[in-house]
């Protein structure tokens, strides 16, 4: 199994072994384009692979803050009330690069980055660039996509 992300179509795919379709979801990557460097506040490319699975058996709209639950629960209220969050919702797959000097170790390392595929906010838009860095998803599928794929799996962001 691996997963492919597109940022120029702004969507996320889940493959089988075989290459064949399992999935195909919307995602919104960062706004601010691709790059590995630290505090860029880019997405990175190339091969990383999923280092942890984080949130399991939580409720959907879970808010995270430094990976840990906070024990909120999302809504539009709780939304305004903190317009200028970088809402961590649902569930987190945090992500390591594979390529030494690319996307790993040193100012380019992705998960010492903290780069997830996340939920966030149904409100925000998907199919363009409006992240951090971060590869965010609707929160019904980072949930489905997060029961769908294993630890380690393969994840290529790719920029076509």
């Amino acid at each position: 199994m691996e997963i492919e992300v597109s940022i120029a179509k702004q969507h996320l795919t889940v493959l089988n072994e075989a290459g064949m379709l399992l999935a195909q979801y919307p995602v919104s990557t960062a706004f601010k384009g691709t790059g590995e460097q630290k505090d860029s506040y880019q997405t990175p490319r190339g091969l990383h692979v999923i280092r942890a699975k984080i949130g399991a058996g939580q409720p959907i709209n879970s808010v995270f803050s430094g990976r840990r639950c906070t024990g909120e629960i999302w809504t539009p209220q709780l939304g305004a009330q903190h317009p200028q969050r970088d809402w961590i919702l649902t569930r987190i797959l945090w992500l390591s690069g594979s390529e030494p000097g690319f996307n790993r170790l040193g100012n380019v390392d992705s998960m010492q980055r903290y780069i997830y595929i996340h939920g966030t906010p149904d409100n925000q838009p998907m199919s363009s660039p409006h992240s951090h860095g971060c590869i965010r998803m609707r929160n019904a599928d980072v949930l489905e996509l997060f029961e769908l794929v294993p630890l380690h799996t393969p994840v290529l962001i790719v920029e076509a």
